[in-house]
Order: structure tokens, then sequence, then C-alpha cells
């Protein structure tokens, strides 16, 4: 005789509900989201001629009301009856393991070549831009377009890859990951603009990207280390109040110390050279040196192998990292620190390595950021920066690399995705902007996610030690937040 079904979430076991008392639960769901909505979405606040005025937006209420509803009804319906969740159940041999019977899924079947697969595209990536974005091709003007989302991108992946140290490897909360990205892109707009010129002559600062590079990471680094020190003794919530407290206070700072930071208005800084060689067309430039017709894209192309050089030195260091003692002893205390202590693990040097490797490899993206954009300014190093990268992280899969890579893709490709809806004008308000929305499908992605793979795209784990053979361990086998 089979067990009653019970929910996935709470472990509760599920009742079948009557017509009635589905259309009840419906009509205090209309009732509570139409509470929502009217203040919201009904009523929109117009200013007109030093006047404000508002209008009713009737129609789009019941179709957000009848989105909610009919959600709800579906959810009743297909996810929350135990009669079609006792029909979807997975029917298991007596005695066997799940995998024994169904064999390897085509996750594991495939999974060893995603990463070579990926890495032989990003090679290539550019040249098939160029071969498929001109203007004769069939996606005319995605060759410089392209390459930049390409570098956007690949900018996140690093920044998430250092984030994964201290989040999804020691098992420390950060919310203020921003702040090394800042550290590393004011050092690099302050050497190469108002320190190297000062020592060294202006002769240096063609070459000033290569040489701030190591000192972002080291000063970057630094901070990790001042942050680290006050938050030994704090987990959880408390560790994530202190981060972001952290993250706040630099960027107030960039904007407030006025005389060394040039606050809210910024500082233009030299954009990044072909080591000395100008992409311009000017003699002694980049094109000029190579006898080569100039064309933007070099510099594009040029800024795409930096950063996928920086963003495959993160990932080859943390990978090898996690193999040593000092990335067993950050896993051994992600997972318990009070057994991590009774080890003879010194936390205090683990979690302080933890935060200063992160925060390295935060300050590199940052050094690069700015040297890309030719422009920093406190406005680029919001909170929502480190929501961003927190929310990759998680989505990826805590301790994942190539989970990271997909869900930043999913996420910042998305954004670019958003500005080529403008389709959705003739159906949305006059005024509204589809880009606007970017954020709030982010917000319902991680809702989704959250609720039916809670541990992230990839959610298994190759152990760094074993014992003959290595096994990864599936994130359904373990308890939710560990393994």
């Amino acid at each position: 005789m089979s067990a009653p079904a019970k929910s996935s979430a709470s472990g509760t076991e599920l009742r079948v509900l009557s017509p009635i008392e589905i259309v009840q639960d419906l009509f205090w769901v209309g009732l509570i989201t139409t509470l929502i909505l009217v203040p919201i979405v009904y009523v929109r606040t117009l200013l007109v001629q030093s006047s404000l005025t508002y209008v009713t937006r009737p129609y789009l209420t019941l179709v957000l009301l009848g989105i909610v509803l009919a959600y709800r009804l579906i959810m009743r319906l297909l996810v929350w009856n135990p009669r079609a969740a006792a029909a979807t159940a997975p029917v298991e041999n007596a005695g066997q393991a799940p995998s024994a019977v169904s064999g390897p899924s085509l996750g594991d079947r495939i999974g060893p070549y995603v990463a070579r697969g990926m890495f032989g595209l990003a090679l290539i990536l550019p040249i098939l831009l160029m071969w498929f974005g001109n203007r004769d091709s069939f996606f005319p003007g995605w060759d410089k377009r392209g390459i930049d989302l390409a570098i956007y991108i690949l900018t996140y992946i690093m920044l998430g890859w250092g984030l994964n140290v201290v989040v999804g490897l020691a098992g420390l909360l950060d919310l203020g990951y921003v702040a090394f990205y800042a550290v590393g892109a004011y050092a690099y707009a302050l050497l190469s603009t108002v320190y190297f010129p000062l020592w060294f002559g202006h002769g240096i600062v063609p070459y000033a990207f290569y040489i701030t590079l190591p000192l972002a990471g080291l000063l970057a680094a630094c901070w990790g280390i001042i942050l680290g020190f006050p938050v030994l003794r704090l987990r959880g919530d408390y560790l994530a109040i202190v981060t972001l407290a952290f993250g706040e206070i630099i960027r107030l700072v960039l904007i407030n110390w006025f005389s060394f930071t040039n606050g809210p208005q910024g500082i233009d800084v030299p954009k990044l050279t072909f080591f000395g060689l100008a992409f311009a067309d000017e003699k002694g430039s980049f094109s000029d040196f190579f006898h080569i017709t100039y064309d933007r894209i070099h510099s594009y192309v040029f800024l795409y192998y930096v950063i996928l050089a920086l963003a495959l030195l993160t990932y080859f260091v943390t990978r090898k990292l996690r193999r040593l003692p000092i990335g067993r002893a950050w896993e051994a205390l992600r997972e318990d620190e009070i057994a991590c202590r009774s080890l003879g693990i010194n936390t205090t040097n683990t979690k302080l390595t933890a935060f200063a490797i992160g925060a390295m490899f935060g300050g590199f993206s940052g050094a690069f950021f700015a040297a890309r954009q030719g422009f920093v300014s406190p406005e680029s190093f919001v909170y929502i920066e480190s929501a961003l990268i927190l929310a990759i992280v998680v989505l990826g899969g805590l301790g994942s690399q190539i989970g990271i890579v997909f869900s930043t893709i999913a996420i910042m490709g998305s954004f670019e995705v958003f500005r080529e809806m403008n389709f959705l004008k003739q159906v949305l308000p006059s005024g509204t902007e589809p880009i606007q929305f970017r954020m709030l499908a982010v917000g319902v992605a991680m809702v989704l996610m959250m609720r039916f793979r809670p541990r992230g795209f990839v959610t298994k784990r190759e152990p760094t030690a074993y014992l003959k053979e290595s096994k990864a361990v599936s994130g359904d086998l373990v308890s939710e937040g560990h393994g």
C-alpha cells in the first residue's frame, strides 16, 4: 500500500480539495492580489504642467489578476494535487539505488564534453561573429555588438567565479562583493591618471593597464583581508549585513572623497592598448604598426581575448585551489565550522584566504572594466551589482563553475533580449519600455528556480578527496544547503 503523497517543499501531507474549496481558495487569492494591484498597477499618477493627476488602467489590472488566478489553479490541479503527484512519481525497484535502475542520465553522459565545447566556442566566437555579423551577412551589425555583449558576459562570469570562492566554496555569504570590483577599477583609474604620470612620466600611460592589473588585484585582496578580520566570528545573516555595509561604505567614500576620487563626476581613464599601441586611426597606432586598415572591431576583439584570458585564469586557479588543502578547508568550513575547528583547521586563516582570493579576482575584473569603459564613477558600483553577482552564483549552483557560466548567460543575456523586444511597445502602456521589465524577469526566474531546482542549474558536486573512485554527489541525496 502506497504512502500518502507529501509536499516536496514542506514535507506535509497533501489533501484533495473539493471544487468548492478550490473556488474559495481562488477567491481569497484574487482578493489579496486585487488589494496589491490597485495601488501599484490600477492607479498611475502623472505630472502634467506642474499638477499631479492620475489615470486608471483596468485592463492591465484584469490581465495580471487573471494570470495570478490561472497560475494558482494550475498549481492546485497539477502540482499540489496528491493524485497528480502519485501519477507522476518515479517507481523504484526495492533494494536498488535509483541510479542502478535508470542508469546514467543524459546530463551525466554529455557533462564531460560541455566545458570543452564551450571553451572551443569561446576561442572562435569573435571569428564567427565577424563572419555572420557583418553588413552583408545574416545578422548585420552584430559583429561589434555581439563581441561587446560577449565581453560583458565574460566580465560577470569572472566576477561570479571570484565570488564563488567566498560563497560557494567557503560558505560565507557576501553581499558587498562589488566593493572589491570598485577597488580594482579605481586602483587602475588613479594609478594610470595621477600617480604613474607623476612618478614615471606620461610615457608609461599606454602600458599602465599591464602594470596596474596585478596591483589592482593586490589592493583588492588587502581590502578583502581588512573586511575579513571584523567578521571572523560572524555567520549567516549577520555576516551578510556586515558585508553589505562594507560595500555601501566603499561607495559612499568614493562619492564624498572628492579631492581623491573626483566624487560623482568620475575619472576619465586611458583605454586598453595593444602593449602600447593605441586602437586609433593615427600614426604609431595598432593599424599603422601592422599596416592594416583601421577598424574599430580590432579593439573589440582584443578586449574579448583579454577578458577571456583573465576569466580562464580565474577558472583554473580556483579549480586548482579547490583540490589543494586550502580548498578542502574551505569546503569543510562551509559544511560545519564546529567540526572544522575540531579537526584542527585554522578557521581564521581559512576565512581570510577565501575573502582575499575572491577579492583579488574582483579587483582584476574592476581594472579591466575601467580600461574597457575609459571612465569610472561610483554609480557603476551600486548594491544591485552585488545582488546580480550573488544571483549568478546561486542560480548556477553553489560551488559549480560551469553552472555559473550558464546562469550568467541566462541572466545577463536576458537583459540584451529585452532591448530587442520593441514590438511589446504596441501592447504596453505609453511611455513604458520593455527593458524596464528585465529585473522583474530575473526575479521571476529566481523564484521558479528556487521552487523547481533549489540547488541551481548544476546540482552535482565532484569530490576533491575520494577513495579509489571519484563519484559525483547528486543534490537530491543530501540535505538542502549541504553536500
